[in-house]
């Protein structure tokens, strides 16, 4: 019997061909800096797909640029980001497929962060060509070492993109979550300055980097400050040897925050409190900051946001709109002057060798992306 059911060009993923592609990818290493392998890879994929590909080179490593041209004049262009880099190396790998699910041995993380995300705009952009699927401009913008404080976002030429709109996949969870807020990031480097001497022949004369920074520590704001806000210390580095009063300490940390005014409370109180018990502990400090990257809040009353919703819905995808804790290349693009929606990939427990992520999460993130070109193509006034 004829089976006359209209099949929806939209819909047309691919399942084995994106997760073949996702497995070569995850076969490659490519920790931060060390992307040319995986780009030269991405390149073939794009050039195959008829994409125009650009390398912007910055210091040690670059930025890989695709341009599609679409049919279609008046819609609006469409950026589709994911990072290269993986927060360490993946260097043996095992990937294993086991109910549905793709994780590793253990031995490594599986690198779905943000190889998956990676994966999906490759087929989308497979599903386009070979539908023949009507579309504006789309770019692709595949970044170098995010991982590392979003080196490649930061040194993106934004001059060479015509789009103001992005979906950045680069977030865990289901299939539909949307991350609407992301916080600013400062990181600061304290130096404790003591004095030396000889630890079991006059430890009187010296005057202890290591005790002065650990009643630092104690004492500034850490953890959850408040809802929109949190503060870390990450590292401590100081002392030569057992038999010598430590001269030297070096403590490093982080805030994020929401909310412009608790960033800048939470930071006086941290930075007055180390200064105070400095001069009360006899040692000198030095205090450098830097912000790593600022935060952006886009409303979910917002057209953009209003209209992936829809597409979710027609997916029979539950959409999630959060405020999250982390930083993407997204913060970058928002600064830049165009609005980026960070978008789940699917990938689960990231930068931990527990990562995995599900096979129809793959497929679900590909058909949302196809969605909302299609979307974007219906409404030319965005």
């Amino acid at each position: 019997m004829k089976d006359n059911t209209i099949v929806d060009p939209w819909r047309c993923i691919n399942p084995a061909r994106l997760m073949d592609i996702f497995i070569e990818l995850v076969q490659i290493d490519s920790p931060s800096y060390n992307e040319r392998e995986i780009a030269s890879r991405l390149t073939k994929h794009l050039i195959e797909l008829g994409l125009s590909v650009e390398f912007q080179q910055y210091g040690k490593s670059f930025n890989l640029i695709g341009r599609k041209h679409g049919k279609l004049r008046g819609v609006a262009p469409v950026m589709l980001s994911s990072h290269m880099d993986t927060v360490e190396s993946t260097k043996g790998l095992k990937s294993i497929r086991e109910g549905g699910v793709v994780k590793t041995d253990g031995g490594t993380i599986l690198g779905a962060d943000d190889k998956s995300g990676i994966a999906e705009i490759l087929e989308a952009l497979y599903v386009l060509k070979e539908q023949g699927l009507p579309h504006g401009d789309i770019e692709v913008v595949l970044t170098s070492a995010e991982e590392r404080g979003l080196i490649g976002a930061q040194n993106l030429n934004f001059d060479s993109l015509k789009s103001r709109i992005a979906l950045v996949l680069d977030c865990s969870g289901g299939i539909g979550r949307v991350v609407l807020a992301a916080p600013t990031h400062d990181i600061y480097e304290m130096h404790i300055t003591g004095r030396a001497a000889h630890a079991g022949i006059e430890p009187e004369r010296g005057t202890s980097a290591i005790k002065a920074a650990a009643n630092i520590i104690a004492a500034v704001p850490d953890g959850r400050i408040d809802p929109n806000t949190t503060a870390n210390i990450g590292t401590i580095q100081g002392g030569t040897a057992t038999n010598i009063v430590p001269k030297e300490v070096t403590i490093t940390g982080e805030i994020r925050s929401h909310d412009a005014d608790a960033m800048q409370r939470t930071k006086n109180a941290i930075f007055d409190t180390a200064r105070r018990l400095a001069k009360k502990n006899q040692v000198k400090i030095e205090i450098r900051e830097n912000r790593q990257y600022h935060g952006f809040h886009i409303s979910e009353a917002d057209e953009f946001v209003g209209l992936i919703k829809n597409v979710c819905e027609d997916l029979l995808i539950t959409p999630e709109f959060i405020s999250y804790g982390g930083g993407s290349d997204a913060n970058i693009y928002n600064r830049n002057g165009i609005k980026s929606l960070v978008i789940s990939s699917g990938m689960q427990m990231p930068h931990t060798t527990d990562e995995y992520i599900k096979e129809e999460d793959l497929s679900k993130a590909a058909l949302m992306l196809l969605g909302i070109i299609k979307a974007l193509a219906a409404d030319s006034k965005m």
